[in-house]
């Protein structure tokens, strides 16, 4: 998937979607921060930033202050892919994420989702 045209997507076009999707199942924005920050340890300010200055998703994930070593136990399927099973670390990265933010939607518990 080298190449993909979702790198070169801004993280802050994706965030409203995140924020809509979470929203519209009864969940927070901080909720959302929480979970944004356990996989990337971006704090408030971070995403903040990353929002304001158009940083790609590439650059969103390169940047990360500490992706978090655990992320590997996120596994399911998400836009049709298993997540474990793709192969470029870019796409399984922004995967991750994506399968994150549909569990807080879905409703599951914080401590699940964080794999606590």
């Amino acid at each position: 998937m080298a190449g993909h045209r979702i790198f070169d997507t801004p993280f802050a076009s994706i965030y409203p979607h995140y924020v809509t999707k979470v929203e519209r199942k009864g969940r927070s924005v901080a909720e959302l921060h929480e979970v944004i920050t356990w996989l990337t340890g971006y704090d408030d300010e971070g995403i903040r930033r990353v929002i304001d200055d158009g940083v790609t998703m590439q650059g969103f994930f390169d940047e990360a202050p500490a992706f978090n070593t655990n992320a590997e136990l996120i596994t399911g399927v998400i836009c049709g892919h298993r997540v474990e099973e793709i192969e470029d670390p870019l796409m399984q990265r922004i995967r991750y994420l994506d399968k994150l933010v549909d569990e807080l939607a879905r409703g599951k518990k914080m401590t699940s989702i964080l794999r606590g």
